[in-house]
């Protein structure tokens, strides 16, 4: 696997957030299958919050939480294009939907399923998972 760091940029689709993003070339992406994720077919790699900067919109950005109240589900509020978030996992990092990154720095993407279905049991399974925003 590719270890290489890029800058990656990205936003939402009006344009009103964008943001940037250290993280290889070659991300590793998740795929839950808890309610939400399934709903949005959210599936996004995490990186480490001293990895990521907001460039504009914060002002354009509202959150949705549930359940335990601990992911914090942010997207635009002008367009309802969620760009990045807060998992459970890792409040401590970001998760980025790869397709909301601008073309041409991703060069391979591995997906990697979790069961949010029955997130307690997993987390314990995978708990490599919590180190991803490190």
């Amino acid at each position: 696997m590719e270890r290489a760091m890029v800058n990656h940029q990205g936003g939402c689709h009006c344009g009103a957030v964008r943001f940037q993003v250290v993280a290889p070339s070659h991300i590793k992406v998740i795929e839950c299958n808890c309610s939400i994720c399934v709903k949005k077919q959210n599936k996004h790699f995490v990186v480490p919050s001293t990895n990521f900067k907001l460039l504009k919109g914060h002002d354009s950005l509202t959150t949705y939480t549930f359940n335990t109240h601990t992911a914090k589900h942010t997207f635009c509020t002008v367009c309802g294009v969620q760009p990045f978030y807060i998992p459970r996992s890792n409040q401590d990092g970001y998760g980025i939907a790869p397709h909301c990154l601008d073309e041409g720095t991703v060069k391979k993407i591995t997906l990697e399923k979790f069961d949010g279905k029955d997130w307690e049991q997993d987390i314990k399974k995978k708990s490599h998972i919590v180190n991803y925003s490190k």
